[in-house]
């Protein structure tokens, strides 16, 4: 539940939303898309959504928060910090190929925490249901802290599926998926991709990546100085159609799914309350 602290004010979120029903995805099977491009709304963190709509806030380097039309909030690669709003998020995903990507002390108020690295050789297994979003995840290896090795299952691809849409965060990803770890995704209607384009894939194998997926909507994460996403831009450019927002978040929803895949450009920012 969003808790957002104010100083001649409390948002209420009534006690209903979460009870909602998750309307079904699509991550098997291609959703029709409206073409008109309507994600971009004048909105701020924690204001209302429409119906079936999500809005996805770029925070920082691999970080998002995801809200729903109930009022659920789900983190990313969460660091223990988002910003100035006062938000104890639902759910929080991590992986720790750095600790850019996760915290060793979450705050304990966080009702679930999802670690997407191996532990004692098992890999993570989250199948989440929280009503109106589901949270899962599909492992994939990474290299070693030092490169020349293999940590099985060292990272994780979190999906969301929410308001009919697939919403998938590659996380550190080092390696491409192989045909079974693309059949798990399944269709992603949305994906967060790292494009540093040396920590995580090389920038020719990311866009493969990306290039397979096929989602409506790509976002660059983990791009540092801004170098590796103009050389990433460049790339994909010719598959993609690409769009570079003055804003940190976007508001989705199928009906407003672009028809061509198209690479958006969000600004990263910490999350304020409302004013």
């Amino acid at each position: 539940m969003i808790r957002l602290v104010l100083a001649f004010a409390v948002l209420t979120i009534p006690a209903m939303a979460h009870a909602q029903d998750r309307r079904p995805s699509h991550c098997i099977a291609l959703a029709d898309a409206n073409p008109a491009l309507e994600y971009i709304q004048l909105a701020s963190f924690g204001a209302p959504l429409g119906d079936n709509t999500v809005r996805i806030n770029y925070v920082d380097h691999s970080t998002f928060v995801i809200e729903t039309q109930g009022g659920l909030t789900a983190a990313t690669d969460f660091t223990g910090f988002v910003g100035s709003a006062a938000v104890i998020p639902d759910v929080v995903t991590m992986n720790n190929a750095h600790d850019t990507h996760f915290t060793a002390f979450p705050d304990p108020a966080i009702p679930h925490v999802l670690q997407g690295w191996a532990q004692g050789g098992v890999a993570a297994d989250h199948h989440l249901d929280l009503g109106e979003m589901l949270v899962r995840n599909v492992p994939t290896d990474t290299r070693g802290y030092y490169g020349d090795d293999i940590r099985k299952d060292g990272n994780s691809i979190f999906v969301f599926e929410v308001a009919g849409l697939c919403v998938g965060h590659l996380g550190h990803l080092h390696h491409e998926p192989d045909a079974a770890q693309y059949a798990a995704l399944g269709r992603l209607d949305v994906v967060m991709a790292p494009v540093d384009g040396g920590r995580t894939l090389d920038l020719p194998s990311m866009i493969r990546v990306l290039q397979r997926l096929r989602s409506s909507v790509v976002i660059p994460m983990h791009w540092f100085d801004g170098s590796s996403l103009e050389r990433f831009l460049a790339g994909i450019s010719g598959d993609f159609a690409v769009e570079r927002l003055d804003t940190n978040y976007l508001e989705v929803s199928l009906r407003s799914l672009p028809s061509r895949p198209t690479v958006l450009v969000l600004n990263p920012a910490y999350l304020r309350a409302p004013q």
